[in-house]
């Protein structure tokens, strides 16, 4: 079983309750073959504490915090694998239709498909998995 990947990030927010200035907290990870996000708050002021996590789609304001304090990741493969491959793996885990695939393909192709550091190496696993040699790193 391949380790754990995962990204943490600290943010200042507003409490839902009081309005009282609080620390937050969020992680994004990639954790047994899935892709795992929870976020918390906790206000020292009136005691409201508020957890969240989910196995879904990472929420598009943690996800722009994770890649504003880590910056993105990018998804490499070696150049001379067959792009059918790719392609399949994409399509299944990206969900990308056919009329886009290949625009994509060219995005990974390049080195320029990026995200945070768990989404990409989601992806490399995927495509290892498939034959394809990938990797998730940071430029």
């Amino acid at each position: 079983m391949e380790p754990s990947v995962h990204e943490s990030v600290g943010f200042s927010a507003g409490c839902p309750d009081c309005g009282a200035e609080l620390e937050g907290w969020g992680t994004h990870a990639l954790v047994g073959g899935s892709l795992r996000w929870d976020t918390g708050i906790n206000c020292p002021a009136c005691g409201c504490a508020v957890l969240s996590c989910g196995d879904d789609d990472v929420p598009a304001e943690l996800r722009a915090r994770l890649l504003a304090d880590h910056g993105p990741a990018r998804l490499q493969v070696d150049p001379s694998a067959g792009g059918t491959a790719i392609m399949r793996v994409l399509r299944v885990e990206l969900g990308v239709d056919l009329a886009n695939i290949r625009s994509v393909l060219h995005t990974v192709l390049t080195g320029e498909h990026s995200g945070t550091l768990p989404e990409m190496e989601f992806l490399a696993r995927k495509l290892r998995a498939a034959g394809v040699d990938a990797v998730a790193a940071r430029p």
